[in-house]
């Protein structure tokens, strides 16, 4: 894993250092054929229902992930901690096309931390479960001494329903799809940088933090051969489009001139010496579909509130060289292609 064989900040990044561990520890410990396809939520069969008269019906499935937020500073523009814990697990069991329904909450609160501010964000997660449309129905509490913690971590897992049929994940890609972002990128990761920083950029920049559950739910009516949904959280797209070409054993090609970026994000990133496709989002979702689906999920997501900087960027193809394995390049503005890798190490800790 690394040569003092420790758990680093890095395995946490959601880069190579964290599929390292998962392969090699999670995997190995405990791998599932479920959690061994390696989305974003594990889709479970109950098996089939039973029909009116007796017979059996349509497979009952049911999706569900699990998700620990341990962000710091807890309050930020655009969101807190508690939005981001029901905003992403909520994404996590879309992105499986499933209707996400319930959630578990469970609180780990350092000793000393203000009732004032548990309630704010208790009211900012039930804010966010209902905009979702989903319900809190179990949690746990668990209090540890001062200075054990951080004032509050919060793990969040989701339940949803699969309708009949419904069948995503990134093992699907194939060459000629098209590739989708729902919006700009590095929003979240510059916000949360800016604040713990105390840095005072001139535009105003805000996290994206957002369920998007209904907006997932447009696109699959719109193009009903969409191949998958990832959220490029931890590691940026970069990281979520290396996982699909792993996944698929394709490769994928990227526009640098077709991925929305705000200009004041895009000046932050070159001033801080960071890959805007590294940076992490939490409101954003990368989308594959079938190529001539592709106009119809733009239009499905850009009539939605939270896709309307949405664009098609890239494509799938076929692996150029069986020797070197899938890759993801990106062409870039000056003409020239260059690989565009997964984050290595820990470019911005305690992110979500």
């Amino acid at each position: 894993m690394t040569k003092q064989e420790q758990v680093m900040l890095g395995h946490g990044s959601g880069g190579s250092m964290m599929k390292r561990i998962i392969d090699e520890v999670f995997f190995e410990a405990y791998g599932s054929p479920e959690l061994a396809e390696g989305n974003d939520a594990a889709v479970l069969s109950l098996g089939r229902d039973a029909a009116d008269d007796g017979a059996a019906g349509a497979d009952v499935r049911l999706a569900f992930s699990t998700d620990s937020f341990v962000v710091t500073p807890h309050f930020f523009p655009g969101g807190d901690i508690g939005r981001l814990a029901v905003c992403g697990t909520v994404n996590d069991v879309a992105t499986s096309g499933a209707v996400p329904q319930w959630l578990s909450v469970s609180m780990i609160l350092e000793e000393g931390f203000a009732l004032d501010d548990l309630k704010r964000i208790c009211a900012s997660m039930r804010a966010a479960a209902d905009e979702a449309g989903v319900r809190v129905v179990t949690g746990d509490t668990k209090v540890v001494n001062r200075g054990h913690g951080d004032g509050i971590y919060i793990n969040t897992s989701g339940v949803g329903v699969l309708a009949p049929g419904v069948e995503l994940g990134g093992a699907r890609c194939a060459p000629g799809d098209k590739v989708l972002v729902t919006g700009t990128l590095g929003d979240h990761g510059i916000t949360i940088m800016s604040c713990r920083e105390g840095l005072n950029f001139q535009a105003d920049i805000q996290s994206d933090a957002a369920p998007l559950n209904h907006l997932i739910a447009a696109v699959l009516e719109a193009a009903p051969h969409t191949r998958c949904f990832r959220d490029p959280t931890r590691g940026g797209l970069a990281s979520t489009l290396n996982e699909l070409a792993e996944q698929s054993q394709t490769d994928i090609y990227v526009d640098e001139a077709a991925v929305p970026v705000k200009p004041q994000v895009l000046g932050a990133c070159e001033m801080l010496g960071y890959d805007v496709m590294q940076v992490a989002n939490e409101g954003k979702m990368v989308c594959v579909v079938a190529a001539d689906e592709a106009d119809a999920a733009l239009a499905a997501m850009r009539a939605s509130a939270y896709g309307e900087d949405a664009a098609i960027i890239g494509e799938v193809a076929p692996v150029g060289s069986d020797e070197r394995g899938p890759k993801v390049f990106l062409r870039t503005a000056f003409g020239s292609t260059r690989i565009l890798d997964m984050l290595v190490g820990e470019q911005l800790p305690r992110i979500c």
